[in-house]
Formats: structure tokens, sequence, C-alpha cells
């Protein structure tokens, strides 16, 4: 049994760290075929398009050739067009945006940005009535805005266009998040990620077509020099896909909670690790003070949201063990009048 248990533990810190490491590569992955003095595939949502239709393939094998993974039933037409189109639109911009904002700022700064995510999703989140306004909690998002501002105040190759794109694509996944817990779970609709991909991936696919066909393709037309290596750009897409099994595996084997916290750690080393592989990432001492405060606020972020789910999940068991008690009651008053 005690053996069990440590390799079941052993598995768990195997899957975080392959999670940790595929996540950090990626990103190193993108920034280097993006950049012009590097790989020179300066077209990022060309590269995203990329990804999306790699991802649709691989699940379409997944799914239904090889039937490695289920499908559930409850996806109807309705479903599909009212809450999938929508998440995979946003998830697309979520990536265009990330990955268009490699091209004007370092990856380091990139990740400091990124710390806002729990506030944009927070602010949204009450705006839909997802979330309750309360002071404890809008002094945390307070801190991690204020962290983040700091971060950004100290960074050396500061852009405006870079940071704009990096905000855009933390609302857009704000909203890619806001949509799945409305649209998805409210209609009692629960996918892994695997088949989150297998649906919505065509539809970010869709998605970025035009604008790649709009924006991007007469660019790659008219250039004189771009690179184009399939071999490494199917690994790149490859790479992606595997991310993507890698946050299936750990929720899979621990909660959402942990690859949260593993985010952060992720972070961390994309910062420290980005500054000796690129030139343009450079950390400031004020750099370093803002992302520990925006980090101690996602921090504290994670721990009400863990104090309030399992607030709730103690609500429910007391609930449905009210209701137990109350049909044994009832059971028993039922024999001693008979």
């Amino acid at each position: 049994m005690a053996a069990s248990a440590k390799k079941r533990l052993l598995l768990t810190y195997a899957y975080l760290i392959v999670y940790i490491l595929l996540s950090s590569g990626q990103i190193f992955f993108n920034k280097w075929v993006l950049s012009d003095s590097k790989f020179n595939f300066p077209y990022p949502v060309g590269l995203t398009l990329l990804h999306m239709v790699f991802s649709t393939v691989l699940c379409f094998l997944v799914v239904r050739v090889f039937e490695w993974v289920k499908l559930k039933e409850g996806m109807t037409y309705d479903i599909y067009i009212s809450s999938v189109l929508p998440i995979g639109a946003t998830f697309a911009l979520t990536l265009w945006l990330g990955n268009t904002s490699y091209l004007y700022i370092s990856v380091s700064f990139a990740q400091m940005l990124k710390a806002i995510m729990p506030v944009a999703v927070f602010l949204l989140g009450a705006s839909f009535g997802l979330e309750e306004l309360s002071m404890k909690m809008m002094g945390t998002m307070t801190i991690i805005s204020a962290g983040v501002s700091i971060a950004s105040y100290g960074e050396v190759n500061f852009n405006w266009i870079g940071v704009v794109y990096m905000m855009g694509g933390v609302v857009g996944e704000a909203f890619r998040l806001i949509f799945i817990e409305l649209l998805l779970k409210r209609k009692g609709l629960k996918l892994d990620p695997i088949i989150m991909m297998y649906y919505v991936s065509p539809c970010s696919a869709l998605c970025l077509f035009v604008p790649w066909l709009i924006l991007e393709k007469p660019k790659m037309d008219a250039a004189v020099q771009w690179h184009f290596d399939p071999v490494i750009m199917t690994l790149n897409a490859l790479c992606t896909f595997a991310l993507n099994v890698s946050v299936f595996l750990v929720i899979s084997h621990t909660s959402a909670l942990t690859i949260r916290v593993a985010g952060v750690i992720k972070d961390w080393v994309v910062v420290l690790v980005s500054v000796y592989l690129f030139a343009d990432a450079k950390l400031t001492v004020i750099n370093i003070f803002g992302y520990v405060i925006a980090i101690f606020g996602v921090y504290l972020y994670n721990a009400q949201k863990l104090n309030e789910a399992a607030v709730t999940s103690a609500s429910n068991s007391t609930q449905e063990s009210q209701g137990l008690l109350g049909v044994s009651n009832t059971t028993q008053h039922k024999y001693k009048s008979t």
C-alpha cells in the first residue's frame, strides 16, 4: 500500500515537472521561431493557425481514429454554436495576441504582465455575476496590480505596442475562462482538455484563418526572406499539443489549483532563464521587486479560491447529510406508524 502511494506521488511529481518543462520550453520555442534574428518566421497569426490545424488533426486521430479518449454525450449543435464557438474565438484571440507580443517585448517582461491574469478573470467574473465583490478580494487585486505596475516601471525595453498585445491576450484568456464557466459548466457539460481541444481547435483555426488571410498572407507574399522549415514547425506544433496533454495529466492526477501553483513556478523559471537565452531580456531590481509583489498577490488569490472551494464543498456535504438524515427520520416514522 505504501509502495503504491509512493509510486503515485512520484508519478504526480513527474507530470508536474513535464508540464513546467513543456510550458517553459514552448514559450522559448515560440519566441525563437518568431524572432527575425533567430529562426525568422515573424508571423504570429500564421504560427498560431498552424498550431490549431495541427491540434485539430491530432485530436481527430486520438478521438475518432484510435479512440484513446472517448466522446461524452451532451454536446449538441446549439451548444456548439452558442458556447464552443465563442470559446474557440477567444482562445484564438489569446494565442494570436500573446504570440504577437513577443515581437515587441522580452519573454521575461511578458511573463510579468501575465501575472495580472487573476485581476482580469476576477473583474470579468464579477461583471457576469460569477464572482462576489469583497474587500478582501479587492485588496488582493490591488496587490497584484501594484506589483505588475512596479515591474513595468522597472522594465528597460518597455514597448507600449507589446504591452497592449499582451494585455489583449490576457483579457482574451479571461473571457475564455469565463465563457467555459458560463456557457459550458452551467449547462452541465464537463469536458476534459483533450475533448475540449477536439471541439475548440477547428473553431480557433477558422477564426484565425481570416485575419491570417487579410493581415499576414500579403506580407508573406511580399517578403523577400522568411524561413519555414517543415520539421521545425511540425515539432513546434507538436510541443504545443504535448503541452495541452500535460495539462490534462496534471489536472487529472491533482487539481486545477495545483496546476495554477505550478504555473507560478513555471513563470519564475521562464523569467530567470530568458535572461540567459535572449539579449532583449534584462532584469532590474525594480523588475524583480514588482514581480515578487505580484506573485505574492497571486498566492493570496489562489489561497482565497482554495478556501472558497473548501467552504462550498463542506456546505454541499452538510446539505447532503441533512437530506439523508431527513429521509431516514421519515422512514423511521413511517415504520412506527405502521
